[in-house]
């Protein structure tokens, strides 16, 4: 027999464990750290060639 599944939880909580998620990870809300990582992992992108 499948397990059953748990009851949804309250979206306050879950709210809360992800802000507390966030600040141990030490993230800002501007973006600064994504736009630094994600330029890191993916390179820029190239300029398309001209048709001629």
């Amino acid at each position: 027999m499948p397990k059953k599944k748990d009851p949804p939880e309250d979206p306050k909580q879950q709210h809360e464990r992800f802000k507390e998620a966030a600040r141990e990870i030490g993230a800002d809300e501007s973006g600064k750290a994504f736009e630094r990582t994600f330029g890191k992992v993916v390179p820029p992108a190239k300029p398309p060639k001209e048709q001629g």
